[in-house]
């Protein structure tokens, strides 16, 4: 979820969403391309997904081929870090998804279903509609990985409550909810050093790793971090 200033001109306004507690959020399309907007600024688009679908291709590796993996996404977002991590898992594994917003499921069932090729339906993902804090908060030693995708980085942007995921206790209650070994993964649009220390502070082994925001390699540099229980 990166924001980039968008120019509204040329663009075909689909639907609004509203974030429980949070922002507005709309969704456009604009040859062929669809973004999500917040205000003028676009959070996620259609044509800039590569550093999403490195959230989950990169976390299975760092897996190695656990037997049936048991993976949360948090924030469906456009489906790229769903997609691409059922391209990756075998028939064993199983993903839940946390989205707390209907509308974003209503858009990926409806206006964006060429995109989605059907990912909600594949026999391996559980669909929540509800926040992702609380299946963190209800899960002891449940998950191989968590996956959090639901703001601009460590910091609740769309709404203030996300900010108890990346603090103190909701870095254990993810710690507590993983599986020993299990990795929890945040993407950001940003570096934040501070976060790191926080990290490692809560007893995870971490790395973090550069992705490009666009399939050649090129466009910004956004960050994952890879923290995994010890």
């Amino acid at each position: 979820m990166a924001t980039r200033e968008i120019a509204m001109n040329g663009h075909e306004w689909i639907g609004t969403a509203l974030v429980p507690d949070g922002v507005e959020l709309r969704l456009m399309h604009s040859d062929g391309d669809f973004a999500i907007v917040l205000a003028r600024n676009e959070l996620m688009s259609s044509d800039m997904s590569a550093s999403e679908e490195a959230l989950a291709t990169l976390t299975c590796e760092r897996l190695g081929g656990r037997p049936a993996p048991q993976l949360l996404i948090g924030g469906y977002g456009m489906g790229f870090t769903l997609r691409a991590a059922l391209a990756v898992l075998g028939d064993d594994a199983s993903v839940t998804v946390a989205e707390l917003v209907p509308e974003i499921i209503e858009w990926a069932r409806g206006p964006m279903r060429d995109l989605t090729s059907d990912c909600l339906d594949d026999a391996r993902v559980v669909l929540v509609m509800d926040d992702v804090a609380m299946l963190i908060a209800s899960a002891r030693d449940g998950y191989d990985a968590i996956l959090l995708d639901v703001d601009n980085g460590p910091e609740g942007l769309t709404r203030r409550l996300n900010d108890r995921l990346y603090s103190k206790d909701g870095l254990l209650a993810a710690k507590a909810a993983l599986k020993p070994k299990g990795i929890l993964a945040i993407w950001s649009a940003y570096a934040d050093p501070a976060f790191t220390v926080e990290l490692r502070d809560a007893g995870f082994e971490v790395a973090e790793v550069q992705a490009s925001a666009l399939p050649d390699g090129t466009g910004e540099r956004h960050i994952i971090w890879f923290a995994q229980k010890a």
